[in-house]
C-alpha cells in the first residue's frame, strides 16, 4: 500500500511515525506560546434566571389546543359550562387542563377525552381515510366561562 508522500509503511513502523509526529506537534505548540504573551481570559458567571420564561407556556399551550369545536352541540353544551376542543393526540388530561389554564385564564374542573376515529372518505374512484384526531370536553366552575364565538 501506498500512503501520502510515496512512502510504504509497516503496521510496526506506523507506531513509531506516529510517536515523532506527536512530539513534532508539542514542540510547535510550545515554540507558539512562547511567541505570544498570555492574555488575560474574563470569566463571568452565568445569569441566574429567577423568572419564569413567558410565552413559552402559551406556545406549548397553543400546540396542545388545536382549536375549539364550534358545532350545535358543542353550543348547546356551552350552557352546562361544558367546553369542546380539538387537541393534539399525544396530549393527556394534565397538560390539557394547564393549556386551558394558560390561554383562558380559567381553571377547569374536569377534563374529559373522547378519540374521534377518522371516517372512509372516497374522492372520484380513489377511497381514502381522514386522519384520527382526539376531543376534550372542559367542565368550568359555574360563573366562569370562555368566549369562544368572539368574531364568528
Amino acid at each position: 500500500m501506498k500512503a501520502k508522500n510515496n512512502q510504504k509503511y509497516m503496521g510496526l513502523l506506523d507506531r513509531w511515525t506516529k510517536k515523532q509526529n506527536k512530539k513534532v506537534l508539542t514542540e510547535k505548540k510550545e515554540k507558539a506560546a512562547e511567541k505570544k504573551p498570555a492574555q488575560a481570559v474574563k470569566v463571568e458567571p452565568p445569569a441566574i434566571k429567577t423568572e419564569k420564561a413567558k410565552g413559552k407556556a402559551s406556545l406549548l399551550a397553543a400546540r396542545i389546543i388545536i382549536k375549539p369545536l364550534v358545532t350545535e352541540k358543542a353550543a348547546v353544551q356551552e350552557s352546562f359550562n361544558k367546553y369542546s376542543f380539538r387537541v393534539a393526540r399525544s396530549a393527556d388530561k394534565g397538560q390539557i387542563k394547564k393549556a386551558i389554564e394558560d390561554l383562558y385564564g380559567v381553571r377547569p374542573i374536569s377534563v374529559a377525552i373522547v378519540n374521534a376515529q377518522g371516517k372512509s372518505v372516497r374522492f372520484g374512484r380513489a377511497f381514502g381515510r381522514r386522519s384520527d384526531w382526539k376531543k376534550a370536553l372542559v367542565t368550568l366552575r359555574k360563573g366562569e366561562s370562555i368566549t369562544i364565538h368572539e368574531g364568528v
